[in-house]
């Protein structure tokens, strides 16, 4: 089986989807990996290292792509270059199907066989797979690393002989994978955390890492099959909104991680509150590019409200790129192990597995994935679109 791993096209994107440890690993399976030229520039590894570990090292993207048996890359691929794809490849990327319509719906079109890494179930043997949660855990720690450097105090408490400096107050709100690590990290600077989250299972979580957790009774509340946190109620927002005001006034750092998987971040932060924050103060919102927790963020932007700086930047993964390409390619490499055939050399993309049952999009030309076919043909529906899902 021919793998070729192209170069990130995406602008800001500075992670790479393997390194060459896991090629050397894909290679002692029995496949045959290409990356093209320059692969991992951006992380400094040269190509040399690749051809080192077993890969052919490809000068032309667009062979690469045509002649693949599979292809692996982190971000959706460009629609331009879906047409160079032969029909039948095996695609794995991060496709943001819930949103990428016209993506899902050309990439069946092409019969191409699409494999969304978001979509991977959050199971026990699969979480060596999980790039979403892998790259949240980076999110998290990076998003307190650029608070601090751009908040005007320093994080521990500090006793010299010119006084004592308190310790900051932090707040983060979503206590999920992202979360957790943002309480660890402002913890291990000094600071003073607490944090909040709708789940009330995951009080014991942020106590054990040292933090208050704030309570907020909201009624019947819980969780997904999958782990995430479950929509709220306009009252429950509201209610949610009242108590959170005061703890964000009283913060000098907020993080905000909250998202609803497959819908817009739930707003959580007003303006209003935001306004009533210490001049100096720094808010992180780490759900900008799925609409944002906070109502004054602004993608790709660092406002400044009333002196509070909002940092909506987004891949904060991207950040520490060296760490988040070695943890997604061992994620990618995990899983493409995982449903390898030794005796054929081969992936088996065996349909019936609930891994693959979970993550894989379109196939044979048609969008096979129940929830995102169902979603897009309502879409259809509503904008009196003719043609099938998978037409």
């Amino acid at each position: 089986m021919r793998i070729f791993v192209p170069r990130e096209m995406s602008k800001g994107e500075s992670r790479v989807p393997l390194i060459p440890a896991t090629v050397a690993k894909l290679v002692k399976l029995g496949a045959e990996v290409e990356i093209e030229t320059g692969l991992g520039i951006s992380i400094h590894r040269p190509d040399a290292e690749y051809a080192a570990a077993g890969a052919v090292v490809n000068p032309s993207r667009q062979a690469g792509l045509s002649g693949a048996d599979m292809i692996l890359r982190l971000q959706k691929p460009p629609l331009a270059e879906i047409a160079t794809l032969r029909q039948g490849v095996i695609h794995i990327s991060y496709l943001d199907p819930f949103k990428e319509h016209e993506l899902v719906g050309t990439l069946a079109a092409a019969g191409v066989s699409a494999i969304s890494k978001e979509m991977i179930p959050r199971s026990t043997i699969a979480q060596k797979m999980d790039a979403l949660s892998s790259q949240a855990n980076l999110a998290g720690y990076s998003a307190v690393i650029l608070a601090a450097e751009r908040l005007n105090r320093i994080f521990p408490m500090m006793t010299t002989p010119a006084g004592t400096m308190r310790p900051v107050r932090v707040l983060v709100i979503g206590v999920g994978v992202a979360g957790l690590q943002a309480i660890a990290t402002a913890k291990r600077l000094g600071a003073q955390v607490e944090a909040f989250d709708t789940r009330p299972v995951v009080e014991e979580q942020v106590k054990s890492l040292g933090a208050k957790f704030v309570k907020i009774d909201l009624g019947e509340t819980g969780q997904t099959a999958q782990g995430y946190a479950r929509e709220l109620t306009p009252e429950q927002l509201a209610k949610q909104r009242e108590v959170l005001a005061d703890r964000v006034a009283a913060s000098e750092v907020v993080i905000t991680t909250a998202q609803v998987f497959g819908r817009s971040a739930p707003r959580i932060v007003t303006t209003e509150m935001v306004q009533r924050m210490k001049p100096g103060s720094v808010v992180v919102d780490l759900a900008v590019e799925s609409g944002g927790n906070v109502e004054c963020s602004r993608l790709g932007e660092e406002v400044d409200v009333n002196g509070v700086l909002v940092i909506g930047l987004p891949n904060l993964p991207g950040r520490v790129a060296a760490a988040a390409s070695e943890m997604y390619s061992n994620n990618i490499g995990n899983f493409v192990e995982h449903f390898w055939d030794t005796n054929a050399k081969a992936f088996r993309l065996d349909r019936e597995h609930d891994i693959l049952k979970g993550c894989l999009i379109t196939h044979g030309g048609e969008i096979v994935h129940a929830t995102i076919r169902e979603l897009i043909e309502s879409r259809m529906r509503e904008n009196g679109t003719a043609g099938g899902a998978g037409s």
